[in-house]
């Protein structure tokens, strides 16, 4: 999860600062904002959107495992990782639908929370290890 949403960091500055959201994809709602990035390009937003639904998905399954190993710290910080990167999405969503610059500030925070919780729960289970 961690390289993984930094790479995402990386990409979604890049097309925030780079790419123009065509205006076919606003203003259609932020289910049909998905879509739009996926199938409407530019590029960069695609690959951007795609990652972010693999990301999505790969979260969940931390905070399945993290459910299952009943480790309370991992357990919250996952949970707190999870709706940072859900919230993020749906930011992501709402930027390419409405092209607020609130939108796009709050995906990257919650991004940036998210990292933190992964970075977390790498240092409490490293530790335990040892």
């Amino acid at each position: 999860d961690l390289f993984a949403l930094l790479i995402q960091y990386g990409l979604g500055m890049g097309v925030n600062l780079f790419v123009n959201v065509p205006d076919a994809d606003k203003g259609k709602g932020i289910g049909a904002a998905f879509g739009k990035a996926m199938s409407n390009g530019p590029a960069a937003l695609a690959a951007h959107t795609g990652i972010g639904l693999l990301i999505v998905i790969n979260v969940i399954v931390v905070l399945v495992t993290a459910v299952r190993a009943r480790h309370r710290a991992a357990l919250v910080s996952s949970i707190v990782g999870a709706l940072c990167v859900i919230g993020a999405a749906f930011s992501g969503a709402d930027f390419v639908d409405k092209g607020a610059n609130s939108s796009s500030m709050t995906m990257a925070v919650l991004t940036g929370v998210a990292i933190a919780c992964y970075v977390i729960n790498l240092y409490i289970l490293g530790a335990e290890r040892d």
